[in-house]
């Protein structure tokens, strides 16, 4: 297993949590960790905690003394600390406080309730000396009493209480109060030329003083070398890359890291354990004590992030994947829909799920060759597509659905469907279809396809081609040649017209507007009013019907969406042309304006056609010189922005920022068409801007800005993780397990990369690349056809 030494201006990210791959976490209470090489107050080397905002600050740091000297701050250090070993729940530290003592500190978080660490210390120097190490605890509670020493069954230890938790330290080897400023245990330690001694110590946290000392006491008897195996041999599965960028390899081994520490559970409510977008210090308590008050970080498991997730996750952990795709199953309706995010709690999105998951059982069969598990997914799956495509979905009957919420996309902002955000338009999606999420329905069909192929079961997707090739034909008709883009459509009209305004005026009264419109317009309503006041307008709209038939429609104020000063509303109907409006309950000084929809506003959504490969190669070819690689358009410093030319009112910060789940489903559309240079100067582009965030806030950022590189958004979020699988897929190597490897084209970047994973080697070079097997069989390929490689058998 690969050993490193990252230093604190390298890439970091140590936050350390309860591993639910070893032990069930508690969901309503969980104690997450961070470990920092230094700063603070005092500067120290510390393991952070606010116990999820039950304490304003809790802080377990290391001290050393030595005659005179005490050495708290790293910085002050012989040998800063240096991290040799991460995993989610465990980090390994070597540092030298002072010449010619070396110390391995190891922090460990064995239960949701405790953290745990190992120091051993060994003297270098050629004389004797006397060393006082010390296990300091801050306590900053926001009810409660700091950290203080008491005595029970002869130990001396170190108790606070804060918001009804009493945490307890307690440290082995005979500790002693500490006489420093700060609360802390104290060790006295004779140490000879070359002697080696190590200490450990635990806190616990609990409801009671006397419970959180009894874990405490149990978890610092056990074998912690034994517990370091495990934790080893559990993580030996990671994929190592060495490549000739170190901080990239760093911030690969971290995704994986993060990826698999976002686990909580199982609960009841869901069969598998299940994921949060982020796990931080101040997350993991719910003050109900059910999780149902837990916002939406910590209230479910989203199909986009399952997806990304495994693109991260495969091919080391399978059934954390498997687990995913099983619970969205276990909620699934009789009518086939399955909630877009159920909760380990309970919780439902009330949203259907994106048609993802077919998918993602593919991916998962494809690692693991589970035949009887693709068996037991395949009805459910097939059922869940059909769901997409009753009325309810597909409100016009046309066969080609219509998303409900922009969430089910993946996004939680979008300049023109957003709901709640008065710098978005406020467009109800419903009202529109479009390339997006017929390309996810047309890679469910193809996935339902090689399925059923895969199964033996031709006839159980009977009509999927015809749906497909619906999809497909509706997607290629949005295709405007003169911005070589696919756009959005109308709902009802299939049109992509430029919205533009029909009319606008003040106050209450009968505005004549006498237009006629080709294609029919359907209306966009905004109202301004004084913040302060809530209006109850009534709107009469007069006008012709698509197919010129008079139409009287009667608009009510509940179906504006209303927020201080603003109402917004997408019309239900088109119109072929408008005569009149009559409004009443509008003050003489409110404003009001009407628009026409319009479908001419770019956004990355668009370029799914690529991933799903709809497009012709001459047109994928077409995009990507003119759209998706044009520096006036996506092809910026750090990724593709989402929405590369924002209007003036939208959120420009969401505009310019990197999606990296949607960034990657456009790179994996480049490597279907065969762009693999393009796909390795995107993937440099997003590594720079998370390579700058793990060395300067050492943390991966939600997203960041595509000219900027600046991070923005929650930290070490599960949808800002560095893209392990594509940074395989663009190199063309498909790692199926440590006897077979798949490999595709040529390596693209500028140096040879050598990638390990369970005993197998493959080094890929420029033109030509190595595999080294467990039992040291070697192949060399220099063919750049796409391939299977397999151990053979002796």
């Amino acid at each position: 297993m690969r050993e490193w030494n990252l230093k604190a201006g390298d890439p970091l990210s140590l936050t350390l949590a309860c591993d639910a791959r070893l032990v069930p976490t508690d969901y309503v209470d969980d104690q997450i960790w961070e470990l920092q090489l230094g700063g603070g107050t005092p500067p120290a080397l510390s393991l952070d905690t606010t116990y999820g905002l039950r304490a304003k600050s809790a802080r377990i740091s290391l001290r050393f003394g030595e005659g005179d000297q005490l050495r708290h701050d790293p910085a002050e250090f012989a040998r800063p600390p240096e991290a040799r070993q991460v995993f989610p729940n465990f980090a390994s530290l070597s540092f030298a406080p002072f010449e010619d003592l070396d110390v391995v500190a190891e922090f460990w978080v064995p239960h949701s309730h405790a953290v745990a660490g190992r120091v051993q210390i060994t003297n270098n120097a050629r004389f004797e000396r006397k060393i006082l190490p010390e296990v300091v605890e801050q306590l900053a509670p926001v009810d409660g009493q700091r950290m203080s020493p008491f005595e029970m069954s002869a130990a001396t230890l170190l108790s606070g209480l804060t918001s009804g938790l009493e945490p307890v330290l307690f440290l082995t080897g005979g500790a002693k109060a500490g006489s420093g400023p700060y609360p802390s245990l104290q060790l006295t330690m004779q140490l000879s030329p070359g002697e080696q001694r190590v200490f450990t110590w635990v806190q616990a946290a609990l409801a009671g003083r006397d419970a959180s000392f009894e874990m405490a006491r149990d978890l610092a008897a056990q074998n912690w070398e034994a517990v370091k195996s495990r934790i080893e041999m559990l993580n030996a599965g990671h994929v190592e890359v060495f490549s000739g960028e170190p901080a990239w390899d760093a911030a690969l081994m971290l995704a994986q890291k993060q990826a698999a520490g976002l686990f909580v559970g199982p609960m009841p409510a869901l069969p598998h354990a299940s994921v949060v977008s982020s796990r931080q210090p101040d997350q993991g308590f719910s003050l109900r004590g059910d999780g149902s008050d837990y916002n939406h970080l910590w209230n479910g498991q989203s199909a986009f992030e399952a997806d990304y997730l495994a693109k991260i996750l495969l091919p080391a952990a399978p059934e954390l994947v498997k687990g995913l795709l099983l619970n969205f199953l276990s909620v699934q309706a009789e009518n086939g829909e399955i909630d877009w995010k159920p909760g380990p709690a309970g919780q439902r999105g009330g949203l259907l799920c994106p048609p993802l998951l077919a998918g993602l059982a593919w991916k998962v069969y494809q690692q693991t060759e589970d035949r009887t598990f693709l068996e037991e997914a395949f009805d459910p799956l097939l059922r869940f597509f059909k769901s997409w495509f009753s009325p309810a979905h597909d409100r016009d009957r046309d066969g080609l659905p219509e998303l409900d919420h922009p969430l089910q996309a993946g996004l939680d902002y979008h300049p023109v469907y957003s709901r709640w955000q008065q710098t978005s338009a406020g467009v109800d999606i419903s009202a529109t279809e479009g390339p997006a999420l017929c390309s996810m329905l047309y890679g469910e069909c193809q996935r339902l396809i090689e399925i059923a192929r895969a199964l033996e079961r031709p006839a159980s997707v009977d009509g999927l081609q015809e749906a497909a090739d619906r999809l497909q034909a509706a997607v290629e008709a949005a295709w405007d040649e003169s911005s070589a883009n696919y756009y959005d459509w109308d709902r009802d009209t299939h049109q992509s017209p430029w919205g533009q305004e029909l009319y606008a005026g003040k106050g209450s009264g009968t505005f004549f507007v006498r237009a006629d419109y080709d294609p029919p317009a359907r209306l966009l309503i905004e109202i301004r009013t004084d913040e302060t006041l809530r209006r109850h307008p009534l709107i009469f709209v007069h006008g012709r019907s698509a197919s010129g038939n008079h139409r009287v429609e009667r608009i009510e104020d509940d179906q504006f969406r209303w927020m201080p000063g603003l109402g917004q509303l997408t019309g239900r109907y088109v119109y072929s042309r408008l005569e009149r409006l009559e409004i009443s309950g509008l003050g003489a000084e409110d404003t009001f304006q009407v628009r026409s929809l319009g479908f001419r506003s770019p956004d990355l959504t668009q370029l799914a056609p690529l991933w799903a490969g709809i497009p012709s190669p001459e047109r994928a070819e077409k995009m990507l010189e003119e759209t998706l690689a044009s520096p006036a358009m996506y092809w910026r410093e750090f990724g593709l922005p989402f929405s590369p030319q924002p209007g003036e009112y939208a959120d420009q910060q969401h505009c310019w920022s990197v999606n990296l789940p949607w960034n990657v489903m456009i790179a994996e559309g480049m490597l279907r068409y065969g762009f693999r240079p393009q796909a390795a100067e995107l993937f440099a582009r997003w590594m720079a801007a998370i390579v700058n965030s793990l060395k300067k806030e050492h943390a991966f950022r939600r997203s960041f800005h595509a000219e900027t590189g600046q991070g923005s958004g929650e930290f070490n979020a599960l949808s800002g993780l560095a893209p392990l699988g594509l940074f395989l897929d663009v190199l063309g190597v498909r790692l199926v397990s440590s006897k077979k490897v798949g490999l595709a084209g040529f390596n693209p970047f500028p140096w040879p990369v050598t990638v390990k994973y369970r005993g197998m080697t493959v080094l890929r070079q420029k033109d030509k690349t190595i595999v080294i097997f467990p039992d040291n069989q070697t192949v060399t390929v220099t063919d750049p056809e796409p391939r299977l490689v397999s151990l053979e058998i002796q």
